[in-house]
């Protein structure tokens, strides 16, 4: 134990040496061109140091890191594998743009918070604890152990690498996003460049490596969060104490919003987009005669501003244009209904936003009447915290940690650490969001667009879709309703925002890198074990030494690490959205099954299997059908399909009570299984 004390304070001294290297740089003249690339390599590398020296071929290690993580740093590390891109980077994002409580078609940002955190009293209360006592690997394994046979095992292990790999492709997209911040280079690069520093803290020591390398980014997570926040928190409330502080905007932000609902210039935003939503409404009713005179338009565009001796600025543009627009029927449909769903919502007041403070808000200016929108409101709201804490109670790369640790005793000490070191950062989120919405509407909102800030235009060109701000009705103003902010953006540009030195947008970009790195890691081992340990080598029958078995599991990781880069450069989808639909199929697939097991001996091997597949079936049928690729874009409207309303991500409100019945009642009419293995 005073060994690893030894060196975690060797490396908050190394790390806070760093930090203060290149702060002071920064002060003699560093250009931002390397302050960048500093905070994107420099930590990897550490991370990569880490890595390396935790190294095995040892079984017992690569796996469960010989059982011997003390509470305390495991409880870090969890909270690492925890703090993923979606807390970190999107979970203030949400609350910016969804408020407390959301809307009825979008949960608020509180539910995140209320949801993720009582997810781990359920593991502390529950879970955690019986599962270390059974000397497990994965979590398959208990169901093997549980309930025998081949199906429990096989239905858990494709669970797993399901709900796993959206979860990680969510990492890799973060990845991407943050690599190619700090070093100005291509999306896709990007994702590569962060890709290899996953794998050089998993690849080599397995669960042993990921441990240690996890301890570490934490304490990168933590300061890349709590400094830029409490520092904007002191110098617009006289407070570092962002958490306890913050309240007293919300009441400015407050009077804000009732300005802008009754600004005449925010209504003229609201008329243009609304007529754009009505162009793009126009061309799906005959989708080919659209294209062709959209085509034909665009090319004598080009060819009039050719013979005009045109500016080749205005010349390239169009040429640009022209070459974006879709080249077939079905290609055309897509874009051209994600365009419509998305104007439609911006020419609502507040730009489809809800107010802020307002709970169970209204969506404003729809033709819904205000009481069935609260009750869809409060709905799914309820249904994100359900899905969120159940989701949380299963996740198998969560509970897996757990079995790292010398005892049941210490496996439930260590998640009222985890719990601790989340709460650290989860108390500021609500603080940060609202502080950016003031900012942006007392920095930004009223501002001439030719006066703009340079970091505006900086990531414009990195991405339309993370930050676009347009002079929609001409007048040369900033207008609310012209800004979009991604809500992958909101954690990354709070520094330049709020005017602070560029070494702290290098820390906060580390500290999102950090975050993604640490779940990556974890999510890839849980995916490669369940392919080689739960899957291949159980079905096959393959006699392998352990050294083998290790091997080839590390190779199966590096397969799946370049199958979600792939998923992940097509930026299909936003973080928070992958996130919620892992934990709807981690919950429906796992948590029934696993809580009647540990507490009912009368669950049945055929019980199990036909909750299990009957909740994983179900949920994944709702989304499959409320959810085509197209939705994901913002603005999407609900479909017809919905059942009561509740979003397709939150399909679990469905499995888990279906899993928790079929298993129960099959159970019932079958032979009493064995009782738990000890």
């Amino acid at each position: 134990m005073a060994r690893n004390h030894k060196f975690f304070v060797l490396y908050l001294l190394g790390l806070g040496c760093f930090i203060g290297l290149v702060a002071w740089a920064e002060r003699t003249g560093l250009s931002r061109q390397w302050i960048g690339p500093l905070f994107l390599f420099v930590p990897v590398m550490m991370y990569a140091a880490i890595g390396v020296w935790g190294r095995t071929a040892d079984s017992e290690e690569y796996y469960v890191a010989g059982r011997r993580i003390p509470p305390l740093y495991n409880g870090m590390a969890t909270a690492a594998d925890w703090m993923s891109a979606a807390s970190f980077l999107s979970l203030s994002g949400a609350l910016y743009l969804q408020g407390f409580a959301g809307t009825s078609q979008q949960a608020g940002g509180l539910a995140y918070l209320l949801g993720w955190s009582g997810g781990f009293v359920l593991v502390a209360l529950l879970i955690a604890p019986q599962l270390r006592a059974l000397n497990l690997y994965t979590l398959p394994d208990f169901f093997q152990l549980r309930y025998g046979g081949r199906w429990p095992r096989v239905i858990a292990a494709v669970a797993a690498v399901m709900c796993s790999f959206s979860y990680v492709v969510a990492q890799i997209y973060a990845v991407g996003l943050i690599a190619s911040r700090l070093t100005g280079v291509q999306f896709e690069i990007g994702i590569m460049l962060g890709l290899g520093g996953v794998l050089v803290c998993s690849f080599l020591g397995g669960m042993r490596a990921i441990t240690w390398t996890q301890v570490a980014q934490y304490v990168m997570i933590l300061l890349a969060f709590l400094i830029p926040v409490s520092w904007l928190a002191y110098q617009r409330l006289g407070s570092p104490v962002a958490a306890v502080a913050y309240t007293q905007d919300l009441g400015k932000i407050a009077e804000y919003e009732k300005g802008l609902l009754s600004d005449s210039a925010e209504r003229d935003v609201e008329l243009v987009f609304l007529q754009k939503g009505m162009l793009y409404e126009s061309r799906l009713r005959n989708i080919p005669a659209a294209l062709e005179a959209e085509r034909t338009r665009l090319q004598e565009k080009v060819q009039q501003l050719r013979i005009s001796n045109a500016d080749l600025n205005q010349v390239l543009a169009a040429g640009r244009e022209l070459a974006a627009l879709p080249q077939d029927e079905t290609s055309a449909r897509e874009l051209w209904t994600a365009a419509m769903r998305e104007n439609y919502a911006r020419a609502q007041p507040l730009g489809g936003m809800p107010q802020h403070t307002l709970p169970y808000a209204p969506m404003l200016g729809s033709e819904q009447s205000a009481q069935e929108q609260e009750s869809l409101s409060r709905r799914n709201f309820m249904a994100l915290m359900f899905c969120l804490m159940l989701g949380t109670a299963g996740l198998p790369h969560l509970l897996t940690r757990y079995y790292t640790l010398p005892s049941p005793a210490a496996a439930r000490s260590s998640v009222v650490w985890t719990l601790f070191f989340v709460v650290l950062l989860y108390t500021s989120a609500p603080a940060l969001a609202a502080l950016v919405k003031l900012e942006v509407m007392q920095g930004l909102v009223g501002s001439h667009f030719d006066a703009l800030p340079a970091w505006i235009a900086q990531w414009t060109r990195m991405d339309n879709a993370l930050l676009s701000i347009e002079d929609v009705n001409g007048d040369g103003i900033v207008q609310w309703g012209e800004i979009h902010l991604g809500a992958d953006l909101i954690m990354l540009a709070t520094p330049e925002l709020g005017g602070l030195p560029f070494v702290v947008s290098g820390l906060v970009a580390a500290g999102g890198l950090a975050a993604a790195l640490s779940t990556a890691d974890g999510l890839l081992l849980t995916i490669s074990n369940a392919l080689v340990r739960d899957l291949y080598l159980v079905e096959r029958g393959k006699s392998v030494t352990p050294q083998q078995r290790v091997i080839l599991s590390k190779f199966t990781l590096l397969l799946v690490a370049l199958a979600a880069a792939a998923v992940a450069s097509v930026r299909s989808s936003g973080i928070l959205v992958l996130v919620s639909a892992s934990f709807s199929i981690a919950a429906a697939a796992f948590v029934p099954a696993m809580l009647l097991g540990l507490y009912w001996r009368g669950a049945t091997r055929r019980g199990a299997v036909c909750g299990m597949a009957a909740g994983l079936g179900i949920t994944l049928y709702y989304m499959v059908v409320n959810m085509p690729i197209n939705s994901l874009a913002p603005g999407a409207q609900a479909s017809a399909h919905l059942w009561w309303g509740i979003q397709p991500t939150l399909a679990a409100v469905f499995g888990v009570p279906l899993g928790v019945f079929v298993t129960w009642a099959v159970s019932c009419c079958t032979s009493q299984s064995a009782p738990l293995a000890k």
